[in-house]
């Protein structure tokens, strides 16, 4: 890896340096890398848990000029470089090259050669829509181009760079790009439950106004102290700009890690923390309950998490109940409740869209079952039917969240829940070469009043005051026999009714069975289960979702770890999962059906 070093350290104080005007990210960020050339802002921890790999801003500055100009010296400004880098200081060189060079980045998954046939669908998919005219990757990613082009003759087709092979020297030839507020900085590829990949198309405005807010919503700004820690895949939104970007924005510095290594053993990020003295650091809400699964007593012992001063949750949903088992798990370790900030975003609004207070803990409310299936929000009784909401916090500065009726397009009355329009800067321009879809999300407007244009994030929510719940996702709520059911309440009643259900890895979803909705239920499992342990999970599924949701389970399909299809933040992708049982895709390791009407064992 050029330009980084070994585990070295500096005594450099971080600048977190107040916020300047700047027309775009170049602007900024060489602002940032020269005014403090020696300080380390890029720590990898690589898989060995040895020293970290650090980069200092000049040595930044430097292989991201020389890789800009190299890059430019092969295509014009405007065209699109897919990035094929494993995690580390080579993507960030990479990414920022991109930037440098004026050309539109493109970050994807580096393909794995042990799972290709599985990844390159998605990946030829992008290459299709974002139709790149290079291909950065590492010079071992390039190695394996030949074997891609067996199974993939577009991407064999492709001009390669290897950009760790690059002389520095190169960097003597840069030009900074004439680039604007409003030219696209790279193309942030969707990795929802949709086959088709949509691009949106992140400016350099909407970058600047969303990691601004950011800075003071997560209290970076004049925090000299200010340490992230993050392993989060970089190649989506809150990988990529709360992770890599942000500490860049705000003069800060950050240690990170690959996704493998904190899915290998959770205790790395945990010890991440510790090490560095991190004040920030998070991930979506089953990073904590892996934590509290696979973190040993032994482990815990050795982790001082005094200094973790802001723990974000950020993917849907938010749970009440991981969030306390996590904090009752590590109070031991200095690790404080309030500490946990709930929040909202999506790649469409760049990345933050709601954030809570600093220190301020996170807003639950016990709502009533049988109101939320009619979209009312009524607190529940003592003793009734509850469903318990995490609040994400208020809107960002500058932009605006209403909770619309998505049927007649005006806002909500209090206390009911609707769809969430956002409007603001940090709202993307659209999807790439995606005119009608982009229409469609990204221009509304209410009905009545003709304010807009907003975003449609296809989300269900309801403000309570100022602060924003979410309830789940429009395209999957679970209509049967007319009443609405909220999938992740019906998935939560599942996995806590056998030990043996993975903790978030479960979804649930409405099969079309002779023209009426039925209940499916796809849930990994520990292990294989014999019959014996089959009858006692499903009956104890089927007993549980009767007892919380007055459902029948129509199917259950016990799926091996790892079946259920995640996105790269780790949401669950619920229509995916459908499709992929429908067809047969699924890993099932045991199955059961509701019998025929008249058959034995008929019933719920």
């Amino acid at each position: 890896m050029g330009g980084s070093t070994p585990g070295s350290t500096s005594s450099a104080v971080p600048p977190n340096a107040p916020g300047r005007a700047a027309d775009t990210v170049v602007d900024h960020f060489r602002t940032v890398f020269m005014e403090h050339p020696d300080f380390p802002t890029f720590r990898f921890l690589d898989e060995d848990e040895g020293l970290p790999l650090v980069m200092t801003n000049a040595e930044l500055d430097l292989r991201a000029r020389a890789i800009a100009a190299t890059l430019r010296a092969r295509v014009p400004a405007g065209e699109r470089a897919l990035i094929v880098c494993p995690p580390g200081l080579d993507y960030v060189a990479s990414f920022v090259a991109s930037l440098y060079a004026g050309v539109i980045a493109v970050p994807v998954y580096p393909p794995n050669p042990v799972h290709l046939k599985r990844a390159l669908p998605r990946l030829l998919g992008i290459v299709k829509d974002a139709e790149p005219a290079i291909v950065l990757a590492t010079a071992s990613i390039a190695s394996i181009g030949g074997q891609l082009a067996e199974y993939a003759p577009k991407l064999g087709a492709l001009s390669w760079q290897t950009v760790d092979t690059i002389d520095m020297s190169a960097a003597e030839g840069w030009k900074p790009p004439t680039s604007s507020g409003s030219d696209i900085a790279f193309l942030q590829y969707t990795s929802g439950s949709t086959g088709r990949p949509k691009g949106v198309m992140v400016s350099h405005a909407n970058l600047l106004h969303n990691m601004e807010v950011t800075n003071q919503v997560f209290g970076f700004r004049g925090r000299p102290d200010s340490h992230l820690v993050i392993w989060l895949p970089p190649y989506h939104d809150m990988g990529l700009i709360g992770g890599l970007l942000q500490p860049a924005y705000g003069a800060f510095p950050v240690t990170f890690m690959s996704p493998m290594a904190f899915l290998k053993r959770p205790a790395r990020w945990l010890r991440a923390i510790s090490d560095s003295r991190a004040t920030v650091s998070g991930g979506p809400n089953f990073a904590y309950d892996l934590c509290v699964e696979k973190v040993s007593a032994a482990e815990r012992e050795s982790l001082d998490l005094s200094s973790w001063r802001l723990a974000f949750n950020g993917a849907e949903p938010v749970r009440a109940e991981t969030m306390e088992r996590f904090a009752r798990t590590f109070e031991s370790c200095g690790f404080r409740r309030k500490a946990f900030f709930p929040c909202y975003g999506l790649a469409e609004a760049t990345l933050l869209t709601a954030g809570g207070e600093l220190l301020a803990g996170p807003t639950v409310r016990r709502l009533q079952a049988d109101a939320l299936a009619d979209h009312i929000v009524v607190d529940a009784p003592p003793g009734g039917a509850a469903r318990t909401g995490v609040g994400c916090g208020r809107s960002v500065p500058g932009q605006d969240v209403a909770i619309v009726d998505p049927e007649t397009r005006i806002r909500v009355a209090a206390g009911q829940i609707g769809e969430i329009w956002v409007s603001g800067p940090s709202i993307a321009s659209g999807y790439w070469q995606s005119p009608e879809e982009t229409s469609a999300v990204f221009s509304a407007h209410l009905a009545d009043t003709a304010d807009g244009p907003y975003l449609r994030t296809g989300d269900l929510g309801f403000l309570d005051g100022t602060e924003l719940f979410v309830t789940g996702r429009r395209k999957d709520l679970i209509i049967i026999a007319g009443r609405n059911h909220y999938p992740q309440d019906i998935e939560q009643s599942a996995e806590r009714s056998d030990s043996a259900l993975r903790p978030g890895c479960g979804v649930a979803c409405s099969l079309d069975v002779d023209n009426e909705e039925r209940l499916l239920i796809v849930h990994e499992v520990v292990g294989k289960p014999d019959p014996t342990a089959t009858d006692r999970i499903v009956s104890s599924i089927r007993a549980a979702v009767a007892a919380d949701h007055d459902l029948p389970v129509h199917e259950i399909a016990l799926v091996a770890r790892g079946a259920v299809p995640k996105t790269s933040s780790g949401k669950l992708q619920r229509a995916a999962c459908r499709a992929d049982f429908l067809a047969g895709r699924l890993r099932i390791v045991a199955s059961w059906s509701l019998p025929s009407p008249g058959t034995p064992d008929a019933g719920t």
